[in-house]
């Protein structure tokens, strides 16, 4: 990796990061302890570009610079928007304030008379001839505590502008902000346009609880939509490489890159001790050649190393797209500016209902089949890509998380759950029958997980494979991924009368298709079935890491007994744990 100063090359290597090669090189020159190692050797022979004197001065230190005040909108205590002079009252309202910290017992001023008379000795005698121009001279009456229970309190304003009197202050940009500053300004060199898509999230918000549950269970840990968006991604740039492609200058003509690898980048906005935030793009190298499980340990170590302060040169160099997410902070639609050197970013917007049935409840909202919406941008580089290159590539991720091409089918597989995923269908439309039979068709699949749950119990830990059964299939009993949010009668099910059918599915996979697989129904004695039912499903309960512990210390001493019988008795007939 070349060391030289050159803002070109710089630019090139870190891309939307070269701010913190100088902020981390300031660093490095104050205290070398300060960088992590992995830095050192970049730093030995580094030297910091040539400053711009259009947005940073390195001659002297940032001093705030004083200019008059030309804009008219000023804070609320600096300047008024109206001459307070020509409001009716407002002479005697400015006395008043003056005269308030002076004395309480005195309300009011005398009036002046037109000749110049000295004022009356009460200064509550009326004029003889008032003047219907002139201002008001009524005592300003000193509001009182609103003790009326009745009465409404106005709210105080949260955040209020806190400015005082005085010009504006201007502060240069130096270091970190201005090359943020340079960074996007170049940035306007380069043509973009974007394309935007919107698409369903019922199916991705219900495969995340499903594989969440599974990992919760299991090895813990659990997985965000950025993760399944940032997969999905990878996979649509495997089938339209073009979208992966960059522009760049070859003996000063224009020229197409093609890398060899997708290097994705992840947008990382961190808090700085300040009380500022700054933007980080490391990227995840060949992240085409990952699965999901390998993508998602790729990602945490990323951002892992962004929190923690220790990503290295490597991280930087060489990202081809970028996925920023502005949707966490509740953006609904994001145009990114693209760096020089890659070709797409893609923006993820917040996920939440169409504005048109903000107000609606949530039950009404199941009911009429009213999913979460995406917003999905894509902005490129118009000298390399076309609209219809971007729009097909948005259409490609919105079919993978919609289910189509097996994406879930590969993500499930890759996490090792033995179940699987939740398939995406219309709706079916409103019939008033087919309505009032989905209660005995709820009656069906839970006395169908009583019966058969065992055979999609993950009873072999020796090797993995997803299993199903056409009769423990909610779309088998026509029901659908639409019903997992509306409310039924379950006729006691689980101590409730009425429930979710997310929440019937999720307690009837916990007790019959885990890791014990049981069969009782074929019991004649219907009490014997009863006592197994209220007690199989009882809900799941994590055990206590004491009782855990406990578990661990008896199974160690065990094998070790075993071991001594072992070693002592060779030969010998015995029974062994094994045979247990």
């Amino acid at each position: 990796m070349s060391q030289q100063a050159d803002p070109e090359t710089i630019r090139e290597l870190f891309g939307a990061n070269d701010w913190l090669v100088e902020e981390l090189f300031a660093k490095y020159q104050q205290d070398k302890n300060s960088v992590d190692p992995a830095w050192w050797e970049f730093f030995e022979n580094y030297t910091p570009p040539a400053a711009d004197t259009s947005n940073a001065d390195t001659s002297s230190p940032p001093a705030p610079v004083a200019v008059p005040s030309t804009s008219s909108v000023v804070a609320p205590d600096s300047q008024p928007s109206a001459p307070v002079a020509n409001l009716p009252g407002a002479k005697h309202v400015e006395d008043a304030k003056a005269q308030a910290p002076k004395t309480q017992a005195s309300t009011a001023q005398a009036s002046t008379t037109a000749d110049g008379a000295a004022p009356s000795a009460t200064g509550t005698e009326p004029s003889s001839a008032p003047d219907p121009d002139a201002p008001l001279t009524a005592p300003v009456a000193t509001a009182q505590p609103v003790t009326a229970s009745y009465a409404e309190r106005v709210p105080t304003r949260k955040g209020a502008w806190q400015g005082a009197d005085g010009d504006d202050q201007v502060d240069r940009l130096r270091g970190a902000a201005a090359r943020v500053v340079t960074n996007m300004e170049a940035s306007l060199s380069v043509p973009t346009a974007t394309s935007v898509r919107s698409l369903p999230a019922k199916l991705m918000v219900d495969n995340r609880i499903v594989i969440n549950n599974h990992l919760s269970r299991t090895r813990g840990g659990k997985i965000s939509f950025t993760h399944l968006i940032g997969f999905a991604l990878v996979e649509a740039v495997a089938d339209m490489p073009a979208m992966n492609n960059g522009y760049a200058l070859a003996d000063g003509k224009p020229a197409l890159v093609t890398p060899a690898h997708v290097n994705l980048g992840l947008a990382i906005d961190l808090p700085k001790p300040d009380g500022t935030r700054q933007l980080l793009v490391p990227n995840i190298k060949k992240s085409e050649t990952l699965e999901f499980s390998q993508f998602l340990a790729a990602y945490e170590e990323l951002v892992r190393k962004a929190r923690g302060g220790k990503l290295e040169v490597e991280d930087f160099a060489g990202t081809t797209i970028s996925l920023t997410n502005p949707g966490t902070i509740g953006t609904v639609h994001s145009v990114p500016r693209l760096m020089e050197g890659q070709g797409t970013i893609i923006g993820v917007g917040a996920m939440d209902y169409p504005a048109e049935f903000a107000g609606t409840a949530e039950d009404q909202l199941n009911r009429m089949g009213v999913s979460k919406v995406l917003t999905l941008t894509s902005t490129y580089d118009h000298r390399i890509i076309q609209g219809a290159h971007s729009g097909e590539f948005l259409r490609i991720i919105a079919n993978k998380l919609i289910g189509e091409d097996g994406f879930y089918d590969r993500i499930f597989a890759s996490l090792r759950i033995p179940y699987e995923p939740v398939r995406w269908v219309r709706d079916a439309s409103v019939d008033p029958d087919t309505e009032a039979a989905k209660p005995a068709r709820i009656a069906e699949l839970i006395h169908a997980y009583r019966s058969r749950g065992h055979f999609m119990a993950d009873t072999d830990p020796l090797a993995y494979r997803q299993r199903k059964h056409p009769d423990l299939d909610v779309q088998t009993h026509g029901l659908n991924l639409w019903d997992l949010d509306r409310v039924f009668p379950v006729s006691g099910f689980g101590g409730h009368s009425r429930a979710k059918l997310r929440d019937v599915l999720g307690l009837l996979r916990d007790s019959y298709c885990r890791t014990v697989g049981i069969e009782y129904m074929h019991l004649s004695d219907r009490r014997q079935r009863r006592w197994l039912q209220e007690r199989l499903e009882a809900g799941y309960a994590r055990t206590p890491r004491e009782d855990q512990l406990r578990v661990l210390r008896r199974l160690n001493a065990a094998e070790a007994f075993e071991t001594f019988l072992q070693t002592k008795f060779v030969g010998q007939k015995r029974f062994s744990l094994e045979g247990a």
